[in-house]
């Protein structure tokens, strides 16, 4: 079904297009300016100062825009402008996925807004040698095209760290013009993708490529996005001569040894630590979790998995267990960002957070640990960067999310507390504390005269006086406009 999705989507693209023109620069690209402001990490209920990003969109059908998720951020305004004629327009998001780098906007002001623009179809063929261009405007509105050549693809992130999808190299230099975030990369008047990064010492670029590109859209043709599925497993390479006589291999050409299995995740209903992974898809896996894509060459295993099914499909896996070779089916799934303990990004939403008597807590994020900067996995608390690294820890204890406490504002309530902080909470008032709505529960509803806060970690205990914390919780909450997001 997904593959006549595929079919339909290109049909739409190619129907949609205004009648007997050619996509170009002038006509099918637009520049997207964006006002960003992202909420404030350290004082959670407030934003920092807004920012602008400016980008291009490729025009692809049904009146909408394609571009990166980084250009709409926490985006506040969103303009559209057309190169051309400088006529502008307001637009809104109709879908993103920050893990796949791609967005989906529409102008929101005026439907009829590129009712005169020509709209891409999808080149998804690319192949090493090709030559693609990468389209964009001088300052005036003059279209530019840049010729760079493809050489390779691998699987590496785009935008998130901990995102890893079908990427695509060029070489060549590109110079950009106007400030552009992104460009549209196009071949023979298709685009092929989008330009993410470019190094202007190795002339290198990067590209979003147009198969990933289809699969979002694709998604998104039922009114109900999925998202790309994960596999959900941890896996080491079975190089080593003894370790696959000790796995039972020998007979095996391939295989990765399974040395973690994610809870909730899709392999967690078939795979086992232990397990060898032989095939996927029908595709052998080689010992270092390589498989052979018949263009590409040697890429990842978990482009079987994020590059082409889609959520809810089955896949076919091969395993080795016990010497016993077996195959299991897998139901796809993808884990959303809040269904971690950890979220690994957060974007277009604050914290959640709640303040005590002064003492702020809230539940901790990615974006909090790169509040530690670029060596955050250095420098960040060794308690925190432990639960990063092993959630299954807290998981398994009913966890939801970890509650810490980031900082103590000087107040009458918090006299002596003043260099508390990353602190996870455990207990507060007797009751455990499982998500930041526990802790909001256990203090509002108390009636103790005091307090009583738990920690993990020294100093493990301490009591808030519990009169004095609500008339200090008064007067912040006129300071601050709220001192608690539990959503």
């Amino acid at each position: 079904m997904r593959s006549l999705a595929l079919a339909a989507l290109a049909t739409l693209l190619a129907a949609t297009a205004t009648r007997g023109a050619q996509p170009s620069p002038a006509k099918s690209v637009v520049r997207v300016n964006a006002t960003l402001q992202a909420y404030n990490q350290i004082r959670p209920w407030e934003k920092i100062a807004p920012t602008t990003r400016l980008g291009l969109g490729a025009v692809i059908g049904d009146g909408k825009i394609l571009v990166t998720a980084q250009m709409v951020t926490d985006a506040t305004y969103i303009e559209l402008e057309k190169a051309d004629t400088s006529a502008k327009t307001i637009a809104e998001v109709v879908a993103v996925d920050y893990e796949a780098n791609l967005a989906v906007l529409q102008p929101s002001a005026d439907p009829d807004f590129l009712a005169d623009r020509v709209p891409f179809e999808l080149e998804t063929e690319l192949r090493p040698g090709d030559a693609v261009e990468a389209w964009q405007f001088e300052s005036n509105g003059t279209p530019v095209t840049t010729e760079i050549e493809v050489s390779k693809a691998e699987i590496g992130p785009y935008f998130l760290d901990t995102a890893f999808f079908l990427k695509v190299q060029a070489n060549g230099p590109v110079q950009y013009r106007s400030g552009s975030f992104t460009l549209p990369v196009a071949k023979g008047g298709k685009l092929a993708g989008l330009l993410v990064s470019y190094s202007s010492k190795d002339q290198i670029s990067h590209i979003l490529p147009a198969p990933i590109i289809a699969h979002f859209l694709a998604d998104l043709e039922d009114g109900e996005y999925g998202g790309f599925p994960n596999l959900g497993v941890a896996y080491a390479q079975t190089l080593d001569g003894q370790f696959r006589k000790y796995l039972k291999l020998n007979g095996a050409k391939g295989g990765v040894f399974v040395s973690k299995v994610i809870p909730n995740s899709s392999a967690a209903a078939g795979l086992k630590v232990g397990d060898v992974i032989l095939s996927i898809a029908g595709h052998d896996i080689d010992s270092r979790g390589n498989y052979d894509h018949p263009v590409w060459g040697k890429l990842s295993l978990s482009h079987l998995v994020r590059g082409q099914p889609f959520t809810g499909d089955t896949v076919e896996i091969g395993i080795l267990r016990d010497g016993e070779r077996k195959d299991i089916a897998l139901k796809l799934l993808r884990r959303k960002p809040e269904d971690y303990l950890i979220d690994p990004y957060m974007f277009d939403r604050g914290p959640k957070f709640a303040i005590v008597g002064g003492l702020v807590f809230q539940e901790l994020t990615m974006p909090f640990f790169q509040l530690f900067g670029k060596d955050w996995q250095t420098r960040a608390p060794i308690k925190l960067l432990m639960a990063q690294a092993n959630p299954e820890m807290y998981e398994e204890k009913g966890y939801r999310k970890l509650v810490i406490l980031t900082r103590a504002i000087p107040t009458p309530a918090t006299l002596g507390y003043e260099r508390l902080s990353t602190l996870i909470v455990t207990e507060v008032n007797g009751k455990p504390i499982h998500d930041i709505g526990d802790l909001v529960e256990a203090t509002a509803g108390a009636d103790v005269a005091q307090h009583r806060i738990e920690f993990e970690d020294y100093p493990k205990l301490i009591f808030l006086d519990a009169d004095l914390s609500r008339r200090v919780d008064a007067t912040l909450e006129q300071r601050f406009g709220t001192i608690r997001r539990l959503d």
